[in-house]
């Protein structure tokens, strides 16, 4: 994960690079929201939504969240992109974390170690993983499995498409 580092000169997006999946390649439809902080209004994180073609709704959340944003650290430990896909689905019942495990994955030359949290709504899906500028990835899914695959599909997306 080398090819990731912090930008400079972007006021209107994120200093960091936005690890995702190219809307080239997702036949549905894409979104993106910007965590600022309230005070400052810098960047904190960036999540993206995939949705499925025909109004299936929502498959896939992607989070970037930068260290210090008060999203990456909720107090209940689930993470913030499993309360925004429930929400995106229109799950209202508790969630919580049932357990948690590394595990190796080999990305080209490099060793990525992911965590795979396992939740009480079983039809969630949910993986993390820390970048070398240390921007925590989290991916959520909902009732689809997440292969080891997907993070091969990863890339920083260009820096204009968060421009306002």
């Amino acid at each position: 994960m080398a090819f990731l580092r912090r930008r400079s000169g972007t006021p209107a997006g994120p200093d960091f690079d936005v690890l995702a999946m190219d809307p080239g390649d997702w036949p549905g439809d894409l979104g993106a929201v910007l965590l600022s902080d309230p005070e400052d209004g810098t960047c904190q994180g960036v999540v993206l939504r995939y949705d499925l073609m025909g109004g299936r709704g929502p498959s896939m959340l992607i989070g970037n969240l930068r260290s210090g944003s008060p999203a990456r650290e909720p107090e209940d430990g689930v993470p913030f992109e499993v309360r925004q896909m429930l929400a995106a689905v229109g799950n209202d019942e508790p969630v919580g974390v049932l357990d948690t495990e590394d595990f190796p994955v080999m990305l080209d030359d490099a060793l990525l170690i992911v965590k795979k949290v396992k939740l009480t709504e079983g039809r969630l899906a949910c993986v993390q993983f820390g970048r070398s500028d240390d921007i925590q990835v989290t991916v959520v899914t909902w009732d689809r499995p997440i292969s080891e695959d997907l993070y091969k599909l990863l890339k920083p997306l260009p820096a204009d498409m968060f421009q306002v």
